[in-house]
């Protein structure tokens, strides 16, 4: 849910425009030239080995109570979760400004549209809350200043918020976890990724960030992009080499338990998401490095333990941000 400032395990993936194999498709909602309404467009398949496998689920980062949605097709109606369909997709963002949902279970994305923020800003991060509203952080380059504005999923139109956002918390990772108890009472946590060393974890509370703590451990000054899961915890995507991924403690900002994702590569643009019981990884490298190069999704499943890193493969744009609202399924929908 970040990106690099160049341009600047356990418990939840996309199409594109790959050159490998079959499997999966990019759906454009954007009319096509001389047509009356929305058209398709579709691009060719990125097709990934899935990790299937019993396996037990694991301690920390097996998925829990089984609070999240359902996965529904489309945006409307609520389940019995009281959650919108819509809010439990994923949701992805682009370095172009552009805005796609995305259904793992079908390596699916679908552009809704370019986001109508007026900002000068670059975007870098996103967070999706239960009402299927995007909170996006735009930046400036040099981390001079930054922003949050608010997002229909429905279609990218934009409006400012109030929140504001001091030095040290202007680029940010960001992910919704929810109270487990009370599913509908959730927060808005941010890693605060503007200094090097970073400074931690925080929450939004009102019209400011409320600094939690640092992490702990060797993790410790690392910047992060978060995720949530209706199951009440919080996920810390770590780009170190190679790549982690912590549970965090809500209260208190330390490593709950870390897990070294090897094969995973140590991105420029990154984001993540949990959905359906495994994590996402969205990352691409240093542009100027490997200019052809777009955004890989590799899975992390955490009831078998498998890493698969040929998920979806150079999906034909580069993913700076994601989110995913706490009404998102926990487990494998059937």
């Amino acid at each position: 849910m970040r990106i690099a400032r160049w341009c600047f395990w356990m418990a939840l993936a996309a199409s594109g425009c790959s050159a490998s194999g079959g499997g999966s498709s990019a759906t454009d909602n954007r009319p096509m030239p001389g047509s009356a309404g929305p058209g398709g467009e579709t691009g060719g398949g990125a097709g990934g080995v899935t990790g299937d496998g019993a396996g037990g689920q694991d301690d920390v980062f097996g998925s829990g109570a089984a609070t999240g949605g359902g996965a529904g097709d489309s945006g409307g109606g609520e389940d019995n979760s009281g959650c919108i369909e819509r809010a439990e997709l994923v949701y992805v963002l682009s370095q172009d400004n552009e805005l796609y949902s995305f259904r793992p279970d079908r390596k699916e994305f679908t552009r809704i549209g370019v986001l109508g923020c007026q900002t000068n800003m670059d975007p870098n991060s996103m967070a999706v809350d239960r009402d299927a509203v995007a909170w996006v952080n735009y930046v400036r380059s040099d981390d001079s200043a930054g922003t949050l504005f608010k997002v229909s999923t429905e279609d990218a139109s934009c409006e400012p918020t109030s929140i504001e956002l001091s030095s040290r918390w202007s680029r940010l990772g960001m992910g919704y976890s929810s109270d487990l108890s009370r599913p509908e009472a959730e927060e808005l946590f941010v890693a605060g990724t503007t200094r090097t060393p970073g400074v931690g974890l925080g929450k939004i509370d009102g019209s400011s960030v409320i600094p939690v703590g640092e992490f702990s451990g060797s993790l410790r000054g690392e910047s992060a992009e978060l995720t949530g899961t209706g199951d009440g915890r919080l996920f810390g995507f770590f780009t170190t080499s190679p790549v982690q991924l912590a549970e965090l403690d809500k209260e208190t900002g330390e490593i709950i338990e870390a897990k070294e994702l090897q094969g995973i590569e140590t991105p420029s643009a990154w984001a993540f998401s949990f959905w359906g019981g495994d994590f996402y990884f969205y990352t691409a490298p240093d542009p100027f490095r490997s200019p052809s190069r777009t955004t890989n999704v590799s899975r992390y499943r955490p009831s078998d333990g498998s890493i698969d890193t040929a998920y979806m493969t150079n999906i034909g744009f580069r993913i700076v941000g994601a989110g995913v609202s706490t009404c998102a399924p926990v487990e494998q929908p059937r």
